[in-house]
């Protein structure tokens, strides 16, 4: 294990996070061609993803990068990236893959919640998101603005299809001792 404190841009900081939301759909001849070519879509593609369960850090900003080419994933090919992933698939002609992320801020310090879901249609995402996000702001006591979701979905038509919605925290190189 290495002695060497972490570059600064891998320090925690009270400052929060810059978390970046991307969505795609991708093709295959198999289910997980169809999610690798959709992670490149996201603009994700070749590195090691660590998924994260729902926690916002305080501070944090959430913004949506439509154009993956002109905002690229820091980091470099196989280095670890910390996200929260919505994956869904279609195999079978004329199904349906619907996966979003949906979340809440608490506007006075930033903090908040993501989920994420998959579903067969988008009726059925957006109560999946709203119920679980209404529920974990009444565990926790309120404080939370409104829910804010975002969503893709796949058909398939001759081949499998992945839908994938992802909120990508921070890219770390396997050569950053993390503690």
């Amino acid at each position: 294990m290495s002695t060497t404190p972490p570059p600064a841009a891998y320090l925690p900081s009270t400052g929060g996070v810059d978390i970046t939301l991307r969505k795609a759909v991708g093709l295959g001849r198999t289910r997980l061609a169809a999610f690798d070519h959709a992670l490149l879509g996201a603009g994700i593609a070749d590195r090691n993803l660590i998924v994260l369960s729902s926690v916002i850090p305080p501070g944090s900003q959430i913004r949506l990068v439509e154009d993956v080419e002109a905002e690229p994933i820091g980091g470099g090919h196989g280095d670890r990236l910390f996200c929260v992933l919505a994956a869904a698939y279609a195999e079978a002609p004329g199904q349906e893959a619907w996966a979003g992320i949906g979340w809440v801020v608490d506007d006075a310090t930033g903090a908040g919640l993501f989920v994420e879901h998959v579903a067969t249609s988008e009726a059925e995402l957006e109560h999946l998101i709203h119920a679980t996000l209404g529920d974990m702001v009444v565990n926790r006591g309120g404080g939370y603005g409104p829910v804010q979701t975002l969503t893709t979905s796949a058909t398939f038509v001759d081949r499998p299809t992945a839908a994938l919605t992802v909120a990508a925290y921070t890219t770390i190189p396997w050569s950053t001792d993390v503690r």
